[in-house]
């Protein structure tokens, strides 16, 4: 590449437009950015702020270059600044402390020039590409896809996507799950991350939104409305808790969601894996018995609720089950139903009172059962 034919490059914009399915301006963008490259490489100095403009029916390129005017008689650097007198020759309302911007006429670049500007030309075009399939999959955001695993490296999963590559960071991904190269993965799109050098498309399996977009592929009731997902508290790989409700009466919601057999819970778990452990409960906007069926299947004896504050009262031997390994069953309790929950044993009183209310409740119902 001996040099750089300006007119063939301005007429070859339309054609990469196209070939690389980017907006025209895009295209422009980045050949003036190679020629202003190109020629502060054979021209000028690094630290020059020069920009181009190509006028792509003539093949015609002006070069820019803005310098900051300073008083005269100082130290200056000639790459970035310029004197008050000077600066006034190339306009006579420049001052002190603004800029002035010197016009080049640009017909052809030399072998140097001409290198840098194709790298600055398919780096450009590299970065323009991948920024537009991401803004593509920015509104596929909320939604799972089905991709491949590329390549696996200690804290993150770089998963192609067909025309994107997405990454699964580890506190993404589901603990104790185990990936592959070439393994195909359903992942959940979580959103795109925006910074002065790129844009990164960040995956997820870990999150509770990935549940309820599974079960929502299982439970058609979701769609027509029937039955809700009101709350989901997961910690990936060990266990969630779905709080789900019936819009319909005479519907079991909890029932809905297991499916037959339990064909439908079973799905996801599949999905997921076997070790992570998943409770679906009825949602209530009672928020004591909410509390009560979060923390199954742990059985409650009385809740004491304080502002966001619950204190849950256990037997004895349903302190540890309350509780859970690690403290887990009752951690997810908290943040599904939003209170801080404290377990205490309760005293032998309150579960003599909580035994004689149950007789009480079931004397009642037998003697319906006999006047009738």
């Amino acid at each position: 590449m001996e040099g750089l034919d300006l007119k063939q490059l301005s007429s070859m914009v339309n054609v990469i437009a196209e070939e690389k399915g980017l907006p025209e301006e895009v295209v422009l963008d980045v050949v003036q950015m190679a020629i202003a490259a190109a020629w502060r490489r054979e021209n000028g100095d690094r630290e020059m702020n020069v920009r181009a403009l190509l006028d792509i029916n003539t093949g015609k390129a002006t070069v820019y270059v803005e310098r900051e005017v300073i008083e005269d008689d100082l130290a200056y650097n000639p790459a970035t600044e310029i004197p008050l007198s000077e600066a006034k020759k190339i306009d006579k309302d420049a001052e002190i402390g603004g800029t002035v911007e010197e016009s080049f006429e640009v017909t052809d670049f030399g072998r140097v020039g001409a290198v840098s500007a194709k790298q600055v030309v398919l780096q450009r075009l590299r970065e323009a590409e991948r920024d537009a399939v991401l803004s593509e999959f920015e509104d596929k955001i909320g939604t799972v896809v089905t991709g491949v695993v590329s390549r696996i490296e200690p804290r993150i999963v770089r998963i192609d996507l067909g025309r994107a590559t997405g990454i699964m960071p580890k506190s993404e991904q589901i603990d104790g799950e185990y990936y592959t190269v070439g393994e195909r993965l359903r992942v959940y799109i979580k959103g795109v991350e925006h910074d002065e050098a790129k844009a990164q498309l960040i995956l997820s399996r870990g999150n509770a939104e990935f549940i309820e977009y599974l079960f929502r592929q299982e439970v058609p009731e979701l769609e027509n409305g029937s039955v809700e997902i009101r709350a989901i508290a997961r910690e990936a790989g060990r266990r969630t808790k779905i709080a789900v409700m019936s819009t319909v009466p005479g519907v079991d919601p909890v029932g809905t969601f297991v499916g037959g057999r339990g064909v439908r819970v079973q799905a996801i778990m599949n999905e997921i894996g076997d070790r992570e452990k998943i409770d679906i409960i009825s949602w209530s906007d009672n928020p004591q018995e909410f509390i009560r069926e979060a923390l199954s299947p742990a059985e409650v004896t009385k809740v004491e609720i304080d502002g966001k504050k619950a204190k849950v009262y256990v037997a004895e031997d349903q302190q540890s089950i309350a509780i859970g390994r690690q403290g887990q069953n009752v951690r997810l309790a908290s943040k599904l139903t939003g209170y801080d929950i404290d377990i205490e044993v309760a005293k032998a009183p309150e579960r003599k009172k909580r035994k004689n209310a149950e007789d009480s409740l079931l004397k009642a119902i037998e003697g319906s059962e006999e006047e009738e």
